[in-house]
């Protein structure tokens, strides 16, 4: 997750670059667009910024600016992917991350979106150039950082059990393994007081069987039974009586 947002923070510093040299970056398109005879429709699509930058773009100035757009764009792209081996998924995740991977995908129509506040990247253009032209190119990349941005707002309210390091593998799980398997043998143990129970009634039980042999009555050895099991007395020698 670290990782991620430090992608996160390297990309909007060249972002604050990008967006400081803004009316290079108009004027750029605006001379590529002559160059290709395409003054008619908007810039709607990263493909046709690469276009431009690819076979219309007559010096060095304009392709720095250009190349630095399609750079973020591309650096925005690959970051969102990488949010997916983050998080396993849920609705709200999920969809944040397919709108940014529609907003960049280069064949997606980027006429119709537009930045709002606080970004200001439209009131900088012209009334013309935001409607007719440049609105929503100027638009894209704040509108995904924005998603990505709330991307992480939503995952660091999820449990931390199903976030996933970057490599795919349950980093957060396998840490916590061992601290669950000494839980899980705590718990089947008895506790203290089971256990201490149990000991004295064990104690107890043999107390009460020494002590009921000790109980048992002994045969005089002078006494003698007869068939009924009775006692006859002491036993005396045959002869005459007194």
């Amino acid at each position: 997750m670290n990782e991620v947002k430090e992608a996160l923070r390297n990309i909007e510093q060249n972002y604050k670059l990008f967006l400081q040299q803004q009316f290079t970056f108009i004027g750029a398109l605006q001379h590529t667009r002559e160059n290709a005879h395409d003054m008619i429709r908007p810039v709607a699509s990263i493909s046709q910024v690469q276009s431009y930058t690819d076979h219309h773009c007559n010096n060095s100035t304009d392709r720095r600016i250009l190349n630095m757009f399609l750079n973020i764009c591309n650096d925005l792209s690959k970051l969102c992917h990488k949010l997916e081996t983050v998080h396993s998924g849920n609705n709200i995740t999920n969809g944040i991350l397919e709108r940014c991977k529609l907003l960049l995908s280069h064949s997606n129509d980027l006429s119709t979106i537009r930045a709002k506040y606080p970004h200001d990247v439209v009131n900088h253009l012209s009334c013309d150039e935001a409607k007719n032209h440049y609105g929503g190119v100027v638009s894209l990349i704040p509108i995904v950082l924005d998603c990505m941005k709330e991307w992480v707002a939503h995952i660091e309210k999820l449990p931390r059990h199903v976030l996933y390091n970057v490599s795919g593998g349950s980093a957060i799980s396998e840490k916590r393994a061992p601290q669950d398997a000494s839980a899980r043998a705590a718990i089947s143990q008895p506790p203290p007081s089971a256990r201490l129970e149990a000991q004295t009634s064990t104690s107890n039980k043999d107390n009460v069987q020494m002590q009921g042999s000790k109980h048992i009555p002994k045969k005089n050895l002078n006494d003698t039974e007869n068939h009924s099991g009775k006692l006859k007395g002491p036993w005396k020698p045959p002869g005459r009586h007194a």
